[in-house]
């Protein structure tokens, strides 16, 4: 008996444990539960799915990766109030940080008489010695600042090529500003004159890699005229400016204005430029001019102060004297007249004393007479160095008795001749006359300069030279927008095909290549891209890859017809950007066509912040987005 009962209050005892341990367990459940159920639903309120809950006894366990780490800073304090925060255990990590964008790289180089400069972000990958050795180099003896920072990130497509466009273009260039883009380079410069300009902008359009955007403000300034000088005409053969200088537009429409009023009917053309020795220069110019209308004809020349005015022969001796006399009385101080009124001669005083021609192949003769062996020689020596040796014959002799300054005439004579492409010069004892044709707009002032400067005070010259565009290696080359439009105009009546299926020219169109090279090489330097398009039939990539070899072989056909091609790419576009509807038979052919476009740069951006003051104000980031943006914007510009 008491065995059993023993045993059963052991029995009781284990079955009241066993039952508390059940209890206990339920209980931890139910609290895991409440409390999982309680936070989960809490987070979820707050938009935060993506925290993953897991109780563990007491313990609150959240996991998950939250977005920043202010959210999950919200997320703990979210389950806190649920719980107690002392259960909380924080398992959570932030995704990680966007990859910081690359810095939008560029420098600005900067030359003039003190000095050169470079300024900018560079990535660090190029080499800075190099590019530090190169503009040391160009600067020479001028000190040079340098204030390059670099950033380790890759080097974006177009920079390496932007970058050595630059230096090559600052080695031409003495004075200017160039800025340096990835894919772009824009320049800013001065020149000395407009054929200067022509030419710069030509050698930097051969230099530039295809595909760099080249943008060049190149502006040529007012050229220093030395001496200041002015020839006013008014003959048999009309009324006319041999050469004409202002120091303003003020002092340029007073002077055309005093012109127009003495008979002149052509186009008053008056170069602007610097060194007037008088600010009254356009009063007493306008009373020259007035003089010699007054007087019916002559010449008056400007050489800074210094005024010649020769009326014609046959004028009256009173109204020569009369119209002299009101002249000297109303010129401002500083300026200096030399009147003259020739004699008259006699018409059978014979041929001219010394006779230089230029013919339109350039062979030049010397005819006539010379004063000494040695100035025979020495024409003949400079003729040769102006014109070439083998076009140069020599028929002159030495007579005795020419006036002392015959050497002095005859050798400005020469040299003013140098300025024409053909015609003639012819000295004599009273005068130098200068008469033929020219390509430069310019070629009378600069005669009118030359002879001013260098006969002397009261020496008589008379030129009669001709502009003639035909001549003018500048004037006569068409536009770029001309020959763009001349090459579509040959490509519409006369197209250019290919072979089936092929890149190969076909026969019937080389006729069409012949027409197009002859217009590409009196065009010059031209930045064009040549594109081949398809129709859509076929695989889109089969018919990218063929646009791109038939392009190639126009650029090919032309190099072989001799036409610098250079600054040309070949591009294909495959079927995009059709012109007609790839349905018909008829819109398929008009889609398979070449085209010639010009590479238009990209207008230059406003002035801004530098380059180092944007990184400094945005934390070495820029927009992403903006910047796919503009190089879509690019590329379109570009193709279309």
């Amino acid at each position: 008996m008491r065995l059993s009962s023993v045993f059963v209050i052991l029995a009781t005892f284990a079955a009241a444990a066993i039952l508390s341990l059940v209890a206990a367990r339920l209980s931890v459940i139910l609290i895991e539960e409440n409390s999982e159920i309680g936070v989960r639903d809490a987070l979820d309120a707050r938009g935060m799915t993506w925290a993953e809950v897991q109780a563990d006894g007491l313990q609150v366990t959240l996991a998950g990766i939250a977005p920043t780490e202010a959210v999950r800073f919200a997320a703990l304090s979210t389950a806190g109030t649920i719980v107690d925060a002392a259960r909380v255990i924080d398992d959570m990590q932030v995704e990680a940080a966007a990859a910081i964008a690359p810095p939008r790289f560029s420098a600005e180089i900067l030359r003039n008489d003190a000095g050169l400069s470079i300024i900018g972000l560079i990535p660090a990958s190029t080499d800075r010695d190099d590019i530090l050795d190169r503009i040391t180099a160009i600067s020479g003896d001028a000190p040079v600042t340098e204030l390059i920072e670099l950033a380790d990130y890759p080097v974006p497509a177009g920079w390496d090529d932007a970058m050595g466009f630059a230096l090559t273009a600052m080695e031409r260039l003495p004075r200017a500003k160039v800025s340096v883009e990835a894919g772009r380079v824009a320049i800013t410069a001065i020149t000395d004159s407009a054929e200067e300009k022509a030419q710069l902008e030509a050698r930097l359009n051969r230099a530039a890699p295809p595909g760099l955007r080249v943008a060049m403000d190149v502006a040529a300034p007012r050229p220093v005229i030395t001496p200041f000088t002015l020839r006013f005409v008014k003959d048999d053969e009309g009324t006319r400016f041999d050469a004409c200088s202002a120091d303003s537009e003020r002092a340029r429409t007073l002077i055309i204005g005093a012109a127009f009023s003495a008979g002149l009917t052509g186009p008053g053309s008056c170069t602007i430029g610097m060194g007037v020795p008088s600010p009254n220069w356009s009063t007493a110019v306008s009373q020259a001019i007035e003089a010699v209308n007054t007087l019916g004809a002559g010449t008056v020349t400007f050489s800074d102060a210094d005024i010649t005015l020769v009326a014609a022969e046959g004028t009256p001796q009173a109204d020569f004297d009369r119209v002299i006399g009101d002249l000297e009385n109303a010129l401002p101080e500083v300026f200096a007249l030399y009147a003259k009124l020739p004699e008259t001669v006699d018409p059978n005083q014979g041929p001219a004393e010394f006779v230089a021609t230029l013919s339109p192949e350039g062979l030049v003769q010397l005819r006539g007479r010379v004063s000494s062996e040695n100035l025979r020689s020495v024409a003949d020596s400079y003729a040769r160095a102006a014109f070439g040796s083998d076009n140069v014959y020599t028929g002159t002799r030495i007579v005795d008795d020419l006036p002392a300054t015959w050497s002095t005439r005859v050798l400005t004579g020469l040299e003013a001749l140098s300025n024409l492409s053909n015609g003639a010069v012819t000295v004599t004892a009273d005068t130098v006359v200068v008469a033929g044709n020219t390509g430069n707009p310019q070629a009378s002032t600069a005669i009118a300069t030359l002879l001013a400067s260098k006969l002397g005070e009261a020496q008589e010259f008379d030129i009669r030279v001709t502009y003639q565009e035909k001549l003018d290696p500048v004037a006569s080359i068409p536009t770029p927008d001309e020959c763009e439009a001349e090459i579509a105009g040959i490509i519409a009546t006369s197209k250019i095909t290919f072979e089936p299926g092929s890149a190969t020219i076909d026969a019937s169109a080389l006729g069409t290549m012949d027409d197009i090279a002859e217009v590409l090489r009196q065009c010059g330097d031209l930045r064009l891209e040549i594109q081949g398009y398809t129709d859509s039939q076929g695989r889109e990539e089969m018919n990218l890859n063929l646009s791109q070899a038939r392009a190639q072989s126009v650029l090919n056909e032309l190099r072989a017809r001799r036409v610098l091609t250079s600054s040309y790419s070949a591009k294909g576009y495959g079927e995009a950007d059709p012109i007609a509807d790839n349905d018909t038979e008829d819109g398929r052919e008009a889609n398979r066509r070449i085209e010639f476009r010009l590479i238009r740069p990209k207008p230059s951006l406003p002035e801004g912040e530098t380059t180092l003051e944007t990184l400094a104000g945005s934390g070495d980031t820029v927009s992403t987005d903006g910047d796919a943006a503009a190089e879509a914007e690019d590329t379109s510009d570009e193709q279309n």
